[in-house]
C-alpha cells in the first residue's frame, strides 16, 4: 500500500513537473493559485503571496596558481578547489515570515561541530519597511560584504577585511538583528551576535554590529552610496586567538573547500599571536567607512577599516590594524551594475549571445602593529595587492572570471626571503 501511494505521488510530481515546463503558467487549486516558475532554480508560490517555497544554489569551481610570497618556498605552487557549494531553501509563510537556509557542501562556511551553514535565519517583516531576522547569519559590515559572493567583482573580497574576521565574517552562533528603511534614500541595521566561543565563566562572546546607508542616487546606472559601519566585541576573561592574517587575495595558499598548498601555503602574519590565556586582551572594536559612485556601465568603489585590540595584560600591547581598497569596474557591453539600496547586485546581460563583459581593477593595503615583544619581526606590517581582471556573464547563471593578482609586502618575508609574489584565479560559476 506504501509503495502504490508513493508511486501515485512520484507519478503526480513528475507530471506537475512536466505541465509547469509546458506552459509555465498558473495551476489552479481548490485554494489559492499555485505560480510554479523554473527560470533561476525552482520556485512555488500563492498567487496571494501568502506561501512561497524556493530551493537554489550556487557552485564556484577555482582554479589558481601562484608563487613567491605565496608559498613558503617561493616556487610556484597552485590549487584546485570549490569556493563554494551552496544549496540554499527560502520562502514565504504566512505572508509576514520569510526563511532562508543555505549549507555549503565545500566546507568554507560554518564548521564540523555546528555545521557548514552559511545561513539559517527567519526575518519577521510585519513591521514594513523595518525586518528582525534571527538565527545564524554573517553580521552587518560593509559594502563589499552586503554583496552577494555571486556578484561581488573581484573572485576574492578585498584584503582590508582579513583584518576584521570576526566582525563581519562566517563565525558559529546565533544572533539577531534589526534593519529597514526610511524612504528611498536611508537604510541602517543594528545587530546583536553571541558567538561560538565562551569565557571563564561559560558566557559567550557578545558583539554588536551597526551600519548605515545613505544613497541620494540609488537607481542602477546612476549610484552615489555613502556608508559608516562599527562592531565591537568583549574579550575579558576569554582564551582568544589575536593572530590577522591575510591571504591576500589568494585562497589556494590555504582553504577548506578541496585542494590547496597545504604547508607549502604561506600567508601574511601582520600582528597577533595564537592560544593566549583569558585575561590577554579585552575591548575589540572595528570601524568602517564605505563610498561608490556609479554611472551607467562605469562603477567606482572603496571602504576603509580601522581595528583596534586592547590589552588588559602589561605583557601584551594594543593592536592596531588599518585597511583600505579601491576599485574601478566597466562593463565593455553597457550594462549597468544593479543595485538595492545598501548593496549592488548581478550585472545582466542584454544580448544573449555574447553576454555581459566586464573589465575592472582594485588595489588593497593592509597594515598593522603590535608592539608585543616577539610576536612579529617589526612593529608595522604592510601588504599591497593588486587585481586585475576580467568577468564574462554568459547569461544570468553562467558566469566566468580571470583574475591577475600581484602582492608586495613590507617587514615580513617567506622562509626563502620573498617579499612580493604573482598569481592568477580563474572560477566558473553556475547559480540557480
Amino acid at each position: 500500500m506504501i509503495r502504490k501511494h508513493f508511486a501515485g505521488f512520484a507519478a503526480s510530481a513528475l507530471a506537475l513537473a512536466v505541465s509547469a515546463q509546458a506552459f509555465a503558467g498558473t495551476v489552479t487549486t481548490d485554494g489559492a493559485d499555485i505560480v510554479i516558475k523554473t527560470k533561476g532554480g525552482l520556485e512555488v508560490a500563492t498567487a496571494d503571496k501568502e506561501f512561497a517555497f524556493k530551493i537554489g544554489g550556487r557552485l564556484q569551481a577555482d582554479y589558481s596558481t601562484f608563487d613567491g610570497f605565496y608559498t613558503d618556498s617561493g616556487d610556484a605552487a597552485d590549487a584546485a578547489y570549490f569556493r563554494r557549494a551552496f544549496l540554499e531553501i527560502s520562502g514565504v509563510a504566512y505572508s509576514d515570515w520569510e526563511y532562508k537556509f543555505s549549507y555549503d557542501f565545500a566546507h568554507n562556511a560554518g564548521s564540523s561541530e555546528d555545521g557548514y551553514w552559511d545561513e539559517a535565519s527567519i526575518t519577521y517583516t510585519g513591521f514594513d519597511p523595518i525586518n528582525i531576522k534571527m538565527g545564524r547569519f554573517d553580521p552587518d559590515f560593509g559594502l563589499e560584504k552586503a554583496t552577494s559572493s555571486k556578484w561581488v567583482t573581484a573572485q576574492e573580497r578585498n584584503a582590508a577585511y582579513d583584518l576584521i574576521d570576526w566582525a563581519n565574517g562566517h563565525q558559529n552562533g546565533l544572533g539577531i538583528q534589526v534593519n529597514g528603511t526610511a524612504g528611498d534614500s536611508l537604510y541602517a541595521s543594528a545587530g546583536l551576535h553571541a558567538k561560538d566561543q565562551n569565557d571563564e565563566d561559560g558566557n559567550s562572546v557578545k558583539q554588536f554590529n551597526l551600519r548605515g546607508v545613505f544613497a541620494p542616487m540609488h537607481e542602477s546606472g546612476n549610484v552615489l552610496h555613502l556608508g559608516l559601519n562599527f562592531a565591537q566585541r568583549d574579550l575579558d576573561d576569554t582564551a582568544v586567538d589575536t593572530r590577522i592574517r591575510s591571504r591576500l587575495g589568494m585562497r589556494g595558499v590555504s582553504t577548506a573547500g578541496g585542494n590547496d598548498a597545504g604547508d607549502e601555503g604561506n600567508r601574511l602574519l601582520l600582528a597577533g599571536d595564537d592560544g593566549l590565556p583569558a585575561g590577554s586582551y579585552g575591548e575589540d572594536k572595528a570601524f568602517g567607512v564605505e563610498a561608490a559612485w556609479a554611472m551607467g556601465p562605469l562603477s567606482v568603489q572603496g571602504e576603509y577599516i580601522k581595528r583596534d585590540l586592547q590589552a588588559d595584560d602589561a605583557a601584551y600591547e594594543d593592536i592596531e590594524a588599518t585597511g583600505y581598497y579601491g576599485q574601478v569596474a566597466y562593463t565593455l557591453t553597457g550594462e549597468a551594475r544593479t543595485y538595492k539600496l545598501g548593496r549592488f547586485d548581478a550585472i545582466k546581460p542584454q544580448n544573449k549571445q555574447i553576454g555581459a563583459w566586464e573589465v575592472f581593477y582594485r588595489y588593497d593595503h593592509i597594515e598593522a602593529e603590535d608592539d608585543t615583544v616577539g610576536i612579529v619581526a617589526t612593529n608595522d606590517v604592510e601588504g599591497k595587492v593588486h587585481n586585475l581582471g576580467l568577468n564574462w556573464y554568459v547569461n544570468e547563471a553562467v558566469k566566468l572570471s580571470g583574475v591577475y593578482v600581484k602582492t608586495a609586502v613590507d617587514n615580513q618575508e617567506n622562509a626563502a626571503g620573498d617579499d612580493d609574489g604573482d598569481g592568477m584565479v580563474f572560477r566558473a560559476q553556475y547559480v540557480f
